[in-house]
């Protein structure tokens, strides 16, 4: 994968394989101390501690259609090559978090990419699940929470047209001050 963002991508799409009801996606950059923490956490089912053992191997996956599962073995190739890190938290009937750690400045630390792109997509192609997405620089912080939206929109869809159009928006405009800064 050539940006982050496609790694979220696919970790929040092993969230919802899981079940998962509500996905939090956070992205934290922190320039002073030089830092990138990207984290996906949801409340599907969760991982025994068995599970949480194999799940770094690329030979192991809970799918029934292939036999290999490289999307945290990837993630956590491209977080250490950037001087980082991954950690995975997990608890049966609770959820997992994904959080992975890249020093900002490192040459290898791949791009973040198009994030309002991959929160776009989760939720055009997931309407009846719920996400929060925080995006952090610096101490400055958009959120954009699909559950605030369904208060407002009541019974209306999140995939509707129109809706997606205001996400977008909603998305390019909160996110461009934060990337003005980076």
């Amino acid at each position: 994968m050539r940006e982050l963002s496609l790694n979220v991508l696919d970790i929040a799409q092993n969230s919802i394989s899981a079940g998962a009801s509500l996905v939090t996606l956070s992205v934290c950059e922190d320039t002073a101390n030089d830092w990138l923490t990207l984290t996906i956490a949801d409340n599907g089912r969760g991982m025994t501690p068995e599970q949480l053992d194999r799940v770094r191997d690329p030979f192991y996956t809970t799918r029934t259609t292939r036999k290999v599962g490289m999307g945290i073995p990837l993630f956590r190739m491209a977080a250490e090559m950037a001087g980082g890190g991954l950690t995975i938290e997990s608890v049966v009937g609770v959820g997992t978090t994904v959080t992975a750690t890249f020093c900002l400045s490192h040459i290898d630390r791949m791009p973040l990419g198009d994030m309002a792109g991959t929160v776009s997509a989760l939720i055009r192609l997931n309407p009846q699940l719920d996400f929060l997405y925080r995006h952090e620089v610096d101490g400055n912080v958009f959120e954009l929470d699909t559950r605030a939206l369904r208060e407002v929109l009541e019974d209306v869809p999140l995939c509707e047209p129109d809706v997606m159009e205001w996400i977008n928006g909603t998305l390019a405009e909160g996110l461009l001050p934060l990337n003005s800064q980076a």
